[in-house]
C-alpha cells in the first residue's frame, strides 16, 4: 500500500507541472497594440516654386518684404478637405427652397437672433439710421452666416487661401478664374495682415477663407469693413459694433434704397404666364410692373404701384410646385452678398421673423 506524499512534497510539483502547461487564452498577455499610423505629412507650399515666384511678385508690387511674404506663404499647407469642400457635388439632387429655409428659419437660430438683437438694439439702430438698412436684415445676414459668431469656421485662413490660389480643383468648370479669385484674395489678406500688425497664420475662417461674424472675405474686409465703435481698430471677430457697421455698409455701397422692400407676392398661372420670357434676365430686375403684368404675372396693391425694375425669382422646391416672388433692386442687392436667391430669401425670412419674435416679446403689434 503506497502511502500519500505530504502536502508539503506535493505543492512544489504541482507548481512545477502548472509552469510546463501552455496558458490559455484568458490568462496569456494581451497582445500588444500596433502603433498608430502616422499621419501622412501635409504639403507645404515653400516646396511650391508658383507660390514662392507668387509671393516674390506680390512683396513687390505692395511694397512688402519679400522674406516675410514667403515665410507667410510658405507656411501654408495644402489642405485636401479644402480642395474636397469647393469641389461642385454631382447635380443630383434638385433644389428645394423648403428645405434650404428649413436650415435657416428653425428655433436655434430664432433664440439667437431675439437675443442678440435685443443685446445690440441700440447699434442696430444707429446702423439703420446712418445707412439705411434695415435692422432685420443686417440680424438675418449674421444669423445665416455664423449663428452670431458661433460657426466661424476652424480652417487657418492662410491654409485655406493658399490652397485654393495653387490648388483649386481642375475638375471646376471656372478652375483658371477661381483660382485667380483666391490669388487676389490671398493678395489682399496679406496687405491686410501687414497694415494690422496681425499674425496672418493666426486666424481661422470658413473652408473658403471668409472671416469673422459677417463671414467677409478679405477683399470685401479692405473695402467695406468699418470702425463702427471708432475705438482705432476693425474687428469681426469679436466687436458685434464693428460686425453690424460693416453689414449695412456693405449693402448701402451695393446700391441699397431706404424703405423699398424687398420683394412682393406674385401670382404665376400654368399656361398663362410667359415664364420663358420672366425668367430670362434671371434675378436680375427687369421689367416693369406694368410689364410683368402683361406677360402674366399678377401682381396685387404695392407690387402692381411699384416703379422700379422688377424681377421674377423662381425657388424650386424639388418635386413640388416652384415658390415665385418678384424681387425688387432691394432683392438683387441681398444677393450681391452671397449670389443665390436662395440665399437672399432665406436672410430676409429669418431677419423678419426675429422682428415678429422681438414684436411679440414687447407685446407690439407685428
Amino acid at each position: 500500500m503506497t502511502l500519500p506524499r505530504p502536502a508539503s512534497r506535493l505543492f512544489p510539483l504541482l507548481l512545477a507541472c502548472l509552469a510546463s502547461l501552455p496558458l490559455s487564452p484568458a490568462s496569456a498577455a494581451q497582445p500588444r497594440k500596433a502603433e498608430p499610423r502616422a499621419a501622412p505629412a501635409l504639403f507645404s507650399y515653400s516646396q511650391s516654386p508658383a507660390a514662392m515666384a507668387f509671393a516674390d511678385d506680390l512683396a513687390s508690387r505692395r511694397d512688402l518684404d519679400p522674406a516675410w511674404v514667403r515665410a507667410q506663404i510658405g507656411a501654408a499647407q495644402r489642405i485636401p478637405s479644402i480642395i474636397r469642400a469647393i469641389t461642385p457635388p454631382p447635380a443630383t439632387q434638385p433644389k428645394n427652397w423648403a428645405a434650404y429655409r428649413a436650415r435657416f428659419i428653425e428655433p436655434i437660430r430664432l433664440n439667437a437672433g431675439q437675443r442678440f438683437w435685443e443685446d445690440n438694439a441700440e447699434t442696430l439702430a444707429r446702423a439703420e439710421a446712418r445707412f439705411g438698412v434695415p435692422a432685420s436684415l443686417i440680424v438675418g445676414v449674421l444669423g445665416v452666416e455664423s449663428l452670431y459668431g458661433r460657426h466661424m469656421g476652424n480652417f487657418r485662413v492662410m491654409d485655406a487661401l493658399v490652397t485654393l490660389a495653387f490648388d483649386f480643383p481642375a475638375s471646376h468648370p471656372r478652375a483658371a478664374a477661381r483660382s485667380e479669385f483666391f490669388r487676389g484674395e490671398l493678395e489682399q489678406f496679406l496687405s491686410l495682415m501687414n497694415r494690422s500688425g496681425r499674425d496672418p497664420l493666426s486666424l481661422r475662417g470658413s473652408y473658403a477663407g471668409a472671416m469673422g461674424w459677417p463671414q467677409f472675405m478679405p477683399s470685401s474686409w479692405a473695402r467695406y469693413a468699418i470702425d463702427f465703435d471708432e475705438d482705432g481698430q476693425i474687428d469681426l471677430f469679436g466687436n458685434t459694433a464693428d460686425v453690424i457697421g460693416s453689414v449695412a455698409h456693405y449693402f448701402q455701397v451695393f446700391g441699397w434704397q431706404s424703405g423699398m422692400p424687398t420683394h412682393y407676392p406674385v401670382r404665376v398661372e400654368a399656361g398663362q404666364t410667359d415664364l420663358d420670357t420672366l425668367l430670362a434676365p434671371d434675378i436680375l430686375p427687369t421689367f416693369s410692373a406694368t410689364r410683368m403684368q402683361a406677360l402674366g404675372a399678377g401682381l396685387d396693391g404695392a407690387a402692381a404701384g411699384h416703379t422700379g425694375p422688377l424681377a421674377l425669382v423662381e425657388l424650386q422646391n424639388a418635386g413640388a410646385p416652384s415658390t415665385y416672388v418678384a424681387g425688387t433692386e432691394n432683392f438683387y442687392v441681398v444677393t450681391r452678398y452671397n449670389w443665390s436667391s436662395y440665399y437672399a430669401l432665406a436672410v430676409i425670412e429669418l431677419g423678419e421673423a426675429v422682428q415678429a419674435r422681438m414684436a411679440a416679446a414687447r407685446g407690439a403689434p407685428r
